[in-house]
């Protein structure tokens, strides 16, 4: 692959992080050390065609071609440690790998996710002709756990949406963000990256870009639509009003781990359980299903690829009706008094 179709660096031969020049820094640094890994084990960078692969075929985004990176330079490390060439590796080295990461204490989910990633990296190296069998293919992975999505009840989310003070600036903006997060579903990601002219405020409309550059169009409700109106009213004031970007914070635009902090805050006041980034999302979607909603619907509003990915919010439901069912059911839990 020529150097210069690899969109990260410079085509030159010494390659050092400062001719890294992709944002967010710390995704240069991951793809520096991974190169400079390959770089020590074969004459071709295997790991840097890989990355500009995935990202020129399957558009990723950057937060998802940074995860790429971290777990392929996590194989790397291993493998250099090991003193085994990545391409080299085996079925066998690869269960040790994952026996590594599992004794390091590392997440199901996140040793699941560095063997996708894994699996994607041989599958390229097959591909381009630079291995005969994909040893990754068969290789089994700890079970996820098997817990439902952590959800607020349409009380407790009430109460968050309640908790800013919006007799001032600073209020109405995180007011705005949580109706925008709940009344979308959004992830904070999406809704940080959220511009002026996503907003369709007489159509009650809003233009999402999610992963993989994947565009949505998602209606919202008239209380998302009010807080947004106020909060353009004083935007000026919160930073620069010529400003593409929706949500400022002191005059730039607004980073996930800002909202993050928000939120976080605002659910302390309210008292609502401990949350996650995700929680306002999975509270949007397994309301809109316990009101009726289809998961179709569900589906295409919250730009899941796969409706198995949505089908979580119907057990949830499932669970919520059952709930109900024994608690008000009159013969829920027993026979009654006849036969």
């Amino acid at each position: 692959m020529n150097k210069a179709s690899w969109p990260f660096v410079s085509s030159t031969e010494t390659l050092t992080p400062h001719q890294l020049y992709v944002t967010p820094p710390a995704l240069a640094w991951l793809v520096y050390n991974s190169i400079r890994m390959v770089k020590r084990t074969s004459n071709r960078d295997l790991v840097r065609e890989f990355l500009s692969y995935i990202q020129v075929e399957k558009g990723l985004s950057t937060n998802t071609l940074q995860s790429y990176a971290r777990d392929i330079a996590r194989l790397q490390a291993w493998s250099l440690k090991n003193h085994k060439q990545i391409e080299k590796l085996e079925r066998t080295d690869l269960r040790e790998w994952i026996a590594s990461m599992s004794r390091e204490g590392q997440a199901p989910a996140s040793v699941t996710r560095a063997v996708s990633a894994a699996r994607g990296f041989f599958r390229f190296l097959m591909l381009d002709g630079h291995i005969k069998r994909h040893p990754a293919e068969d290789i089994h992975t700890p079970q996820k756990n098997s817990r439902l999505p952590q959800f607020l009840t349409e009380e407790e989310m009430e109460r968050l949406l309640s908790a800013p003070d919006t007799k001032t600036d600073i209020g109405i903006r995180d007011r705005a963000i949580l109706e925008i997060l709940y009344a979308a579903g959004l992830r904070v990601s999406e809704m940080c990256s959220l511009k002026t002219s996503d907003i369709d405020i007489d159509s009650a409309l809003l233009t999402c870009h999610g992963k993989g550059s994947k565009q949505r169009r998602i209606p919202i409700g008239k209380s998302a639509v009010r807080w947004l109106q106020r909060y353009l009213g004083i935007r000026r004031r919160l930073g620069n009003e010529t400003k593409a970007e929706l949500f400022l914070h002191r005059g730039r635009q607004m980073t996930r781990q800002t909202a993050w902090t928000i939120i976080k805050t605002y659910a302390a006041q309210a008292g609502v359980p401990d949350i996650s980034p995700h929680t306002l999302r999975h509270s949007f979607g397994t309301h809109l299903m316990q009101h009726g909603a289809d998961s179709r619907s569900v589906q295409a509003l919250l730009g899941h690829a796969d409706i198995s990915t949505t089908e979580i919010y119907t057990h949830i439901t499932d669970l919520h009706m059952r709930k109900a069912y024994d608690r008000f059911h009159p013969r829920a839990r027993g026979a009654g008094k006849g036969k």
